[in-house]
């Protein structure tokens, strides 16, 4: 019998339980994939302490991506065959040794990656995608500034500001995880306990500031960023690991800028045209060895809670995967 992640009562990761379920048959339209790993973001730990804007009714599974083997197609699906290697994308139900979802949630996997690297590509990526084409309008030579850049998706969105031609300042909290982002292609490091990261951009700027400043942080963060910001300036709000951040509107309205909400999900849910396009993109990019997960640690499914810490205490960097047998 496979397993799944389930979460019955909200709350701290350490209440989430590894049970084995029956396998149900598919009905048509639906695809049965056997998941070899599946990638932690952030939202899952929300999602199952309550406090992500999706509450699914209890008991539910998390796990937003994964990635494996299709093995059960139902009727009237097409394009899709058993044996083919997929990611699938989720709002939940990822954690899992198998999954039923539907053809237009997968992806196939792209030959330069293996399941672990498929199974944490495409929420991070996306997400970086979303806010630096579609919100951002990111132009190649302009500044961009990437908080959290040691995480998942603050190395996305270095990778993907350098393919786009810009020059990246990539500001994270240890040596080990710049040096990460320096490998991705960051031109500038900002260590913050080092110094002011307000500070460091003015300098490495000559005092102009940042054109865009890519945040999944919030809190102090978003608000010292807006100190150093250029004219015209684009501040992108992924998240809130640090806080909700609170806006000077003043300074705001003196350099002109503009501060946009990314829902890379919800974007593509309002217009699939986006999601179309940003998918051949990435797949593009992947198959080319432009872009690739930074996969720091990979965990077996039952160790879920432990996995889930690793993001919560800040000890990952880039993405941390769950393995099942």
């Amino acid at each position: 019998m496979p397993r799944a992640v389930v979460c019955r009562e909200l709350g701290p990761p350490e209440r989430l339980r590894l049970e084995r379920f029956e396998s149900r048959a598919l009905a048509a339209g639906e695809v049965r994939v056997a998941v070899r790993a599946a990638g932690i973001n952030f939202p899952d730990i929300l999602m199952v302490a309550g406090e992500y804007q999706l509450k699914p009714e209890l008991p539910f599974t998390p796990g937003m991506e994964a990635a494996g083997d299709v093995a059960e197609v139902g009727r009237d699906v097409s394009d899709i065959a058993v044996g083919d290697k997929v990611i699938a994308r989720m709002r939940h139900g990822a954690f899992t040794d198998e999954a039923v979802v539907t053809p237009s949630q997968l992806t196939q996997l792209p030959s330069t990656f293996g399941y672990i690297e498929g199974a944490t590509f495409l929420a991070a990526h996306g997400t970086a995608y979303h806010a630096l084409v579609d919100r951002g309008q990111l132009k190649a030579g302009e500044t961009l500034l990437v908080h959290g850049a040691g995480g998942g998706v603050g190395l996305a969105a270095v990778e993907i500001g350098k393919l786009l031609g810009a020059t990246v300042v990539a500001a994270a909290s240890s040596e080990e995880k710049l040096a990460i982002a320096q490998a991705r292609g960051a031109d500038h490091l900002v260590l913050y306990p080092r110094e002011p990261f307000r500070d460091a951009v003015k300098r490495i700027t000559d005092g102009r500031g940042v054109d865009v400043v890519f945040d999944p942080v919030g809190g102090e963060v978003f608000e010292n960023s807006v100190r150093c910001i250029a004219f015209g300036a684009r501040l992108l709000v992924i998240g809130f690991t640090g806080g909700v951040g609170l806006a000077r509107t003043n300074l705001i309205l003196m350099k002109g800028a503009s501060v946009l909400g990314v829902r890379a999900g919800e974007a593509v849910r309002k217009d699939p045209a986006l999601g179309k396009a940003r998918m051949a993109a990435l797949a593009a990019w992947a198959e080319q060895g432009k872009v690739r997960p930074h996969v720091s640690h990979r965990l077996p499914l039952e160790h879920v809670a432990q996995a889930m810490r690793l993001l919560i205490e800040r000890k990952a960097v880039g993405r941390v995967a769950l393995v099942m047998s």
